[in-house]
């Protein structure tokens, strides 16, 4: 089952979401990261830091696990 990540706006880079999820310490370190690690994005291998991901995409991150991408609505009473 993959974790739910709630974006504000219409996507998120992949380096962003790396360091948003606190998978990097910043996103400096991303492109050595995705050389060096298994990720996915709807089951298709990724390497770009740049890569903009939507609501519905799934990424799967080797010895991590799979995040969704979903659209933060905004709620009204």
């Amino acid at each position: 089952m993959s974790r739910k990540v709630f974006i504000n706006t219409e996507y998120i880079t992949l380096g962003k979401l790396l360091k948003f999820e606190n998978i990097l310490e910043s996103g400096g370190f991303a492109k050595d990261f995705l050389l060096n690690t298994k990720v996915t994005v709807n089951g298709v291998l990724e390497q770009r830091r740049g890569r903009k991901l939507f609501p519905g995409d799934i990424i799967d991150i080797e010895n991590i696990g799979s995040l969704k991408i979903d659209k933060n609505e905004a709620k009204t009473t």
